[in-house]
């Protein structure tokens, strides 16, 4: 999960002690106190700057020191008591030109006039149009915190995403039109690089591991899947190919990949369904068929969630019931086996994509709660949806059959309920693929995400 560095700078004029009329300290120190407790309990990690800021020197000295802070993901600005925007205001766009984020938070109270120099700010900042989120709520709110506490993940997802490169190995899969990727638009966008490589070097390292490499590994298959896999040599392959990525990607310095896997290397070498369930275990962001919307989804939510994140196929949807069947071709992390048993070995099974065949595996996703996204464009424009979901186990005696009405029971499955206007979701879905994030909590993050990038997030 991520933990964001948040900047925490209180600002107003009747500071330093200075009393009411009725023998009150304009600022209430106390607040402030449980105010930064709580944002600490939900996991930020806060630069606290000692000064109230009043003046345009003393907003200069706080905000810079904030601006020249590379870890510093965004500040929040806490609203003490009144104030003269025009002293703060000049500061504050010069801190914001870095793109990191700003909030200007208001804690209730008629004592203090603490929501003045909030609503003061806020106007000042949408009169320059300094982007920013206004908050009005105390520590107590537990729905006002979630709006700080996701927009500070969000600011954080922005600044890790700069300056990193994506992989891709091989050209588009499956003729793909919409996974690919402009790269000025993703440099403009993100801050990220894309870089590529043909699939024979991976390949060549993959033939090239050395046998105790994969001894190595054996003790922590063994440990995910309860068994290691039959040795032959579509299976020693699939194993390879897992350790040349890691190898490949580390040397090249990749942050995240996708990778085309077929046609091509899943015909001359072996399917990518276990090197690609092994990575998303490791915590990579990744996807297959050259699918650069996918993987950029898929890292999101791995930064956001506490469990490994699924992608696969959107194969089958009930509108009525609102249910969706995640299938993915024998990618998905071990770890999101179920209580209706671990995750085990199967086969990639379908000669027409990938004849050499190769490791994939089988599971049924564990029940919780989460969220389905996915990255795309229309027009050239990025768009996210995003819908809160429900993952369930079907019923035992009921398994058998639902596994069977896809024609291949024996690649992972997902049985998601999604908590949205189904034909909402339908029209404004970009692609088959659908990533599978755990945790309610990531949606109101991907949602500022959006904000803060310029993507048009859509919640149907």
């Amino acid at each position: 999960m991520v933990k964001p560095k948040v900047g925490f700078i209180v600002y107003g004029v009747h500071k330093d002690g200075l009393k009411d009329p009725m023998g009150t300290s304009f600022i209430d120190e106390a607040i402030i106190a449980r105010s930064k407790d709580e944002l600490k309990k939900q996991g930020l990690e806060l630069v606290e700057y000692d000064t109230v800021i009043a003046s345009k020197e003393e907003a200069r000295t706080a905000l810079k020191a904030m601006k020249d802070n590379n870890n510093v993901d965004c500040v929040i600005l806490f609203s003490g008591t009144w104030v003269w925007a025009a002293h703060l205001i000049g500061a504050i766009r010069d801190y914001a030109l870095t793109g990191k984020g700003v909030l200007i938070w208001t804690h209730p109270g008629s004592q203090g006039w603490r929501p003045v120099g909030g609503l003061v700010m806020h106007g000042a900042l949408m009169e320059v149009g300094i982007k920013h989120k206004f908050v009005y709520g105390g520590a107590d709110d537990a729905a006002e915190i979630v709006k700080i506490v996701s927009y500070c993940q969000a600011a954080h997802l922005k600044n890790f995403l700069n300056m990193l490169t994506i992989g891709t190995f091989g050209g588009r899969g499956m003729g793909q039109t919409c996974g690919t990727a402009d790269p000025s638009q993703w440099m403009k966008m993100f801050g990220i690089d894309i870089d590529s490589r043909d699939t024979t070097e991976l390949i060549q390292t993959a033939k090239n591991i050395p046998a105790e490499k994969i001894e190595e590994l054996k003790p922590r298959i063994t440990k995910l899947f309860g068994k290691f896999p039959d040795e032959n040599v579509v299976n020693e392959r699939s194993i390879r190919l897992y350790l040349a990525l890691k190898e490949i990607v580390r040397k090249e310095k990749f942050d995240f990949y996708t990778i085309q896997s077929f046609p091509g290397m899943a015909d001359d070498y072996t399917a990518s369904c276990f090197a690609q369930s092994m990575m998303l275990e490791d915590g990579c962001g990744t996807s297959t068929l050259g699918d650069f919307n996918t993987a950029m989804t898929v890292l999101l939510l791995t930064k956001l969630s506490k469990e490994r994140v699924y992608y696969g196929d959107l194969q089958h949807i009930d509108k009525k019931k609102k249910e969706i069947k995640i299938i993915g071709d024998g990618a998905v992390p071990p770890s999101l086996a179920g209580k209706l048993g671990p995750a085990g070995f199967a086969e990639h099974g379908i000669p027409t994509e990938g004849g050499a065949g190769g490791l994939s595996i089988k599971l049924i996703c564990k029940v919780g709660q989460g969220v389905l996204a996915r990255l795309g464009r229309v027009d050239g424009k990025f768009q996210m949806v995003i819908t809160k979901c429900s993952i369930f186990e079907p019923p035992a005696d009921q398994i058998e059959s639902r596994l069977n009405e896809c024609g291949i029971p024996f690649w992972p499955h997902g049985f998601v309920t999604a908590h949205a206007d189904m034909d909402k979701l339908l029209e404004n879905w970009t692609n088959e693929y659908a990533c599978l994030g755990y945790g309610q909590d990531l949606l109101p993050a991907l949602v500022d995400f959006c904000e803060l990038t310029g993507i048009k997030a859509i919640l149907p």
